[in-house]
């Protein structure tokens, strides 16, 4: 049974996946998402959180992901780019949730949303990006 973080962080993903296709405004990709299979099952101020947060920081969530990746952010496809985007901001704003949590969630969603290895992408650069967002609970982590 998922959980209504994962649900969440699911439709998250498919709102900005939207937004990345067609720049269509964070209140209209939260309306369709009120009608999606799931929704009364998600923690909603967790998904307007997580939504309009990516939105809002998109650049600077850009550029802290651009160092770990082997091509422009722009040839990612757009589910594992909306994966990334969703994952950095938990990262960078929800530090109440353990960094490999966040990397689970989102290997997770993209083995369910993405390409075939598309999830092994996903982990390694949110690896990366976990030891320089998240420096000491990562050290930690990797000392225990």
């Amino acid at each position: 049974m998922k959980s209504a973080r994962r649900r969440s962080r699911e439709l998250a993903t498919q709102g900005l996946y939207q937004w990345l296709l067609s720049g269509v405004p964070a209140s209209e990709i939260d309306v369709q998402l009120r009608g999606a299979q799931g929704y009364e099952k998600a923690d909603h101020e967790h998904l307007e959180a997580i939504l309009n947060g990516v939105i809002r920081d998109a650049d600077a969530l850009s550029a802290d992901i651009t160092p770990f990746l082997d091509r422009p952010i722009d040839q990612l496809s757009p589910v594992e780019r909306a994966i990334l985007l969703v994952a950095t901001f938990e990262l960078r704003h929800h530090v109440d949730v353990p960094y490999r949590v966040v990397i689970n969630e989102a290997v997770e969603i993209a083995k369910t949303f993405g390409g075939a290895d598309g999830y092994k992408y996903v982990n390694g650069v949110l690896d990366k990006l976990s030891a320089q967002l998240r420096a000491t609970e990562a050290q930690a982590a990797r000392r225990s």
